[in-house]
């Protein structure tokens, strides 16, 4: 009889040994996400600047002011991108919003809007 005892009692403390080890294995692999997936999202902004002069298709992400916009270029990468004039305003455009634009140091200095509302 306490043989058997002994064996129930030894699967017993296995079972429980190793549901804490998934527990603290499921709770390092939450951390890690937390940690460091906002990271990874914030690795593709770039800054205006650092973006050759050129025309550019871009889809909007979001209107910050009317002066700034918020863009993804076709490679994935993602800049807010300020008015290069005082006749740039991007208070018309909307979230998903496809536009063709120019850059030069940066500033946008004339854009169209592709999207039709």
């Amino acid at each position: 009889m306490h043989g058997i005892r002994g064996q129930i009692f030894c699967c017993l403390r296995f079972l429980i040994w190793e549901s804490a080890l998934v527990k603290r294995t499921c709770s390092l692999l939450a951390l890690w996400a937390v940690a460091f997936v906002p990271l990874a999202a914030h690795a593709a902004v770039v800054a205006a600047n650092s973006i050759p002069d050129g025309t550019y298709t871009v889809k909007v992400v979001k209107v910050v002011d009317p002066k700034h916009v918020d863009v993804v270029l076709d490679n994935g990468q993602e800049a807010v991108l300020p008015a290069g004039r005082a006749n740039v305003d991007f208070g018309k455009l909307q979230a998903n919003d496809q536009m063709k634009l120019s850059l030069i140091g940066g500033n946008v200095m004339v854009f169209m809007d592709l999207t039709s509302h």
